[in-house]
């Protein structure tokens, strides 16, 4: 990406001096003054500091307001009298306003609103007839009845007006430009004066679509000669509170961005090849935003575009959405889980993701990415972050959090009619954003309240008396903003000596006054990024998320929560089209603008905890819990004292290195299971030729060949002790085989279909078959031969709608995973006997499902190509990967996976970055069984080609 390609001093900050500044804090933030050649504030981000630093910015507009163009003029005072003086600047002519822009710092910037004029003319013309008068050279003249001085002696301060009729006279450079500008001028005011504001909003459009029209992207700007054009379209520019109109142009190497003012630089241009995200975006309640990032986690987006018409929008999506398949990976909110789940992911990192997936952007106020509070206590000295009565209840909005404050609010829901709602205002808006940000942002705030800062003692004054009020105030719910679990301090401090006004008690609003724990602005965010990333937050955040992004958010679930808030903030609260009212139109908007936005609806089913091994459950009330508390950590995270985990580890980081070692053809049909004595020494092998096998490792012959029937054999495994053999059949049949006496020694006629595959642990053996159930049996087989065969006997019978091709024991055998021949993973909890998920997620036969090490997750495979990630303790899918032919069996370590296809290949994915990184070619047929020992350092596959493979691991 080239200089121009960032279009905030975000990205300005990050080229000067990537090493310096914290990435991903917050756009706002980001934005500070850092010395007079910078720019401080976010929607500055367009003035010439060679001229004035922080001196114009489409900040001075009104909301809604556009700026068309510039023309260097002087500003002539006392014109005709012997005190005339000329002062130098520039004259923008904006949708609502005239902005003068005086090059001396010293002075201030006038805004003269156009509906404030009385007069519009060359000066002079005295116009006898006509309160409006139409130059044809010489001077522009401006009588008017109200101006706005701003910036005086470059101070951000509130606007100073001076009201009174008076005349101010503008010397254009190029004089042969005045006709025109006037004629601008005078139609530019008679919209301005309109008496209803749709119909004002409606000659503005009319009157820059015209402007669009009239002009194309210039060409002469591409990089390259050699670009080629894909489409260009009108669009706007969208930064905090204002819209900047231009036009669109990809081609197969850049997107390019040309303002129609050409402010705050002729075009701003992004390489494709840098991009890493796009996102399509609500912007005013339409389908018309699109939000393009050229870094994996920064909050602070390169470009985000407002289209005129969807189509455009989906089109230039889909141009880019196809150039980064084949260079970018695409993350959905269930990869994200994955990772966050697995610890991969910082609880910061997750909710940046969230936010930015949920339609959040630091461009657009009113959805600007929101953050829980997560401390208590900010009264004591110290901050015990081991104490759960330091952190907030995050199972419950912040409205919910005074049991008092909620039954008062929940008796006037029940009174209300419909649609009820239990709070009046919301937990994030452009107000609420300000209030935080005040202080490096004062512009922002100016904008917003009409050139005046809040009332000072409703600022932003301390952390305890901002959480007090949003615990007992009647009308306060506001929740964080990511700035609060950032690396910058300076929201938190009045470095630019901003007069904010002063408190009642006479004190002057300075610096934000921290908690007693907090010895300074840096220890107070450091400390509480520690309780973010806190285990008792890491246990609960998950609840936070249901109400803000998940199946709380709208419906029963939230008021089961209390969580309702007005209907306009949901997406799908008001169809704006439907709305014929130009005025009324306008007023809604910018009523939803406003109040702010409830974040876009990602999950609808309660989302899952994230694993946190280092310490128990505070709630192990289910075997599951238990079972889930005790389960060891996942092996990226192991301390390798247990050489067993750190060969594991060792062998699935070399997963991609494995090389075909030997490979011997010892079936007649398709191998169906694979079993290995504890010395590795003795394999076992079954196959639909209806034989067991025993094949000497140490020889490399064959030793036994075993049939029980004219039927194919499904599956087998060995008995602890390594004397027995299991094998199921299609004969619906499971035989037990003696290998001391060389013959078969029990037989279990347990099913009415063939049985697809069985499981044992301790003393129980777990058997699927076709006949729709599995079914637990408690049994030991005889120790002799020819003695009395042993009852076995059902402890459980589990049914299922459809054939049951496969199923898997969780490593503690408390959980059981079924798999379908319609495509249904269901989960069983074996201690009850009950079916705790079904997850149809295949389209057809499920062909292998397995636990993960801690239990957490259910990996399956079906003919689908697909490998489903699903999490046990919700039944959610959080993450699919596809691939173009059937992964008929794998082995996987909670991150990775080693698949066998359908082809032959045995596949490595990276299920964490959503990528297979390997193929591996081994079988001539279908890779159709795989065995893994303990250790993970032996690997034997069998196939349809009736070989089996032994495999090498290269370390």
């Amino acid at each position: 990406m080239t200089g121009q390609a960032r279009s905030h001093p975000a990205a300005e900050a990050r080229r000067a001096g990537r090493q310096c500044r914290p990435r991903g804090r917050g756009q706002l933030t980001r934005k500070a003054a850092r010395g007079r050649d910078a720019d401080p504030y976010p929607g500055a981000r367009h003035a010439s500091p060679s001229v004035r630093w922080g001196g114009f910015s489409l900040l001075l507009l009104n909301l809604e307001e556009y700026y068309f163009e510039q023309h260097r003029a002087n500003h002539i005072l006392h014109k005709g009298s012997h005190h005339e003086r000329k002062i130098r600047g520039s004259l923008k002519i904006c949708s609502k306003s005239a902005i003068f822009e005086p090059d001396a710092i010293s002075q201030p910037i006038i805004k003269i609103p156009l509906r404030d004029c009385v007069k519009i003319g060359k000066h002079g013309e005295n116009g006898a007839n006509r309160h409006f008068t139409k130059a044809k050279s010489g001077s522009i003249s401006l009588i008017f009845s109200q101006v706005y001085f701003i910036k005086e002696h470059n101070v951000v301060a509130p606007y100073k007006i001076e009201r009174g009729k008076m005349e101010y006279v503008f010397e254009l450079d190029v004089p042969g430009k005045v006709e025109d500008v006037v004629e601008t001028l005078l139609q530019l005011h008679r919209a301005s004066c309109l008496d209803k504001l749709g119909d004002q909003t409606a000659m503005i459009t009319a009157i820059l679509q015209s402007r669009l029209a009239r002009t194309s992207f210039d060409k002469n700007r591409f990089q390259n000669i050699s670009e080629k054009l894909h489409m260009e379209c009108k669009a706007e520019m969208v930064t905090p509170l204002v819209t900047n109109p231009g036009h669109v142009c990809i081609t197969d190497t850049n997107l390019y961005f040309q303002p129609l003012n050409g402010y705050p630089k002729p075009v701003v241009q992004i390489t494709l090849q840098d991009v890493r995200r796009i996102y399509k975006r609500r912007h005013g309640l339409m389908p018309l935003g699109l939000e393009v990032f050229c870094t994996e986690d920064d909050l602070c987006s390169d470009i985000y575009l407002k289209f005129y018409e969807p189509q455009d929008r989906d089109d230039l999506y889909f141009y880019i959405a196809t150039y980064l398949e084949h260079h970018v990976a695409e993350h959905t909110a269930e990869s994200y889980m994955l990772q966050w789940q697995r610890g991969h992911l910082s609880n910061y990192q997750y909710l940046l993701h969230l936010n930015n997936l949920a339609d959040r952007s630091c461009n657009d106020l009113s959805q600007y990415p929101v953050f829980p509070w997560i401390i208590h206590d900010y009264s004591s000295s110290e901050l015990d972050l081991s104490n759960p009565g330091t952190f907030r209840d995050l199972s419950k909005p912040v409205g919910a959090l005074n049991k008092e404050r909620l039954e008062r609010l929940l008796t006037r829901y029940q009174e209300m009619p419909e649609p009820k709602f239990m709070y009046g205002s919301h937990y994030s808006s452009p107000g609420y954003v300000l209030f935080y940000l005040v202080r490096i942002a004062p512009e922002y705030m100016l904008c917003l309240q009409n050139g005046r800062f809040d009332n000072a003692d409703r600022m932003f004054n301390s952390i305890a008396e901002t959480w007090k009020n949003c615990l007992d105030g009647a009308t306060d719910f506001k929740e964080l903003i990511p700035e609060f679990y950032g690396d910058d301090v300076s929201f938190l401090v009045n470095s630019l000596k901003l007069d904010l006004g002063k408190r009642q008690g006479g004190q002057m609003v300075d610096d934000v006054e921290l908690p007693p724990w907090a010895s300074s602005p840096e220890d107070f965010l450091q400390k509480s990024k520690d309780a973010l990333e806190s285990n008792y937050v890491s246990e609960h955040l998950h609840e936070w998320i249901d109400l803000i992004f998940g199946y709380k958010q709208k419906g029963s679930g939230a008021v089961g929560a209390h969580n309702v808030f007005h209907p306009l903030t949901y997406e799908g609260g008001v169809d704006l089209n439907s709305i014929q009212d130009p005025d009324e139109k306008v007023a809604m908007l910018t009523q939803i603008l406003e109040f702010g936005q409830t974040p876009k609806q990602l999950f609808v089913t309660p989302h899952p905890r994230r694993i946190t091994p280092k310490f128990k459950s505070l709630s192990q009330t289910s075997s599951y819990n238990a079972t889930m508390a005790d389960s060891p950590v996942s092996p990226g995270e192991e301390s390798f004292e247990d050489l067993t985990e750190e060969s594991k580890t060792l062998a699935w980081n070399n997963i991609t290195k494995l090389q075909l070692h030997e490979h011997y053809k010892i079936h007649k049909e398709a191998v169906t299971g694979i079993t290995v004595s504890c010395n590795g020494s003795s394999v076992f092998t079954t196959s639909q030729d209806s034989t067991l096998k025993m094949f000497s490792k140490e020889s490399k012959m064959l030793q036994r060949s075993i049939s029980f029937s004219n039927m194919a054999l499904s599956s087998c495994l060995l008995l602890p002790g390594d004397a027995t053999v299991i094998t199921s059949s299609w004969d619906n049949n499971v035989y037990f085989y003696s290998i001391a006496f060389g013959r078969r020694q029990d037989t279990l006629m347990g099913h009415d279909d063939a049985v697809s595959k069985i499981c044992w642990h301790d003393n129980r053996l777990y058997s699927a078959s076709w006949d729709s159930t599995v079914k637990v049996w408690s049994g030991v087989p005889a120790e002799m031969p020819g003695t009395k065969r042993h009852h076995f006997d059902l402890l459980a019978e589990l049914e299922h709608d459809v054939s049951v091709d496969t199923i898997s024991l969780n490593p503690a055998s408390t959980l059981l995973v079924s798999g379908t021949k319609e495509g249904t993973v269901n989960i069983w909890d074996l201690t009850t006997a009950t079916l705790m998920h079904q997850i149809p997620c295949h389209s057809g036969i499920v062909c292998d499902t397995a636990f993960s090490p801690d239990s957490r997750h259910v990996l399956s495979t079906g003919a689908d190509g697909c490998l489903n990630v699903i999490d046990v303790q919700t039944g959610m899918l959080i993450s699919s990967m596809t691939s173009d032919e059937p992964q008929r069996c794998f082995v996987w370590d909670g991150n990775s996976v080693l698949s066998g296809s359908q082809s032959g290949e045995l596949l490595v994915w990276d299920l964490l970055g959503a990528k297979i990184s390997e193929r591996i070619q081994g079988h001539t047929g279908a890779v159709t069984c795989i065995w893994m020992n303990e250790q993970c350092s032996s690997i034997i596959t069998g196939g349809e080609d009736r070989q089996i493979i032994f495999w090498k691991l290269q370390y």
